[in-house]
């Protein structure tokens, strides 16, 4: 293991986990690690679904589908840009053909 790469110790869920990660990760893995503890415990008090796996399982599906609406709605513009750039450059294929 690197010398820079250290084991921060996170609560998910009332249980500790150790992860090892850079002093740069350390911030944005200890704001993941609360979110996921929020959710996770959002949808377990809920009483909708009771376990820890199945708990997880649904928390992670519901962070990847937002990850997912989000990538899309990235995307969504540069497939717009290039949908317009092969419009156009059919219509001057077009002209120059005529």
């Amino acid at each position: 293991m690197s010398a820079r790469v250290k084991p921060i110790a996170l609560q998910i869920l009332g249980k500790e986990y150790n992860i090892a990660c850079t002093p740069e990760e350390q911030e944005t893995l200890i704001l993941s690690a609360n979110k996921l503890d929020k959710e996770m415990r959002n949808l377990r008090d809920s009483g909708k679904i009771n376990g820890g796996e199945r708990i997880a399982v649904m928390v992670s599906l519901n962070i990847m589908h937002e990850f997912q609406l989000l990538k899309e709605k990235r995307d969504a513009p540069e497939q717009e840009f290039a949908d317009q750039i092969n419009n156009l450059t059919y219509k001057i294929e077009s002209v120059l053909e005529n």
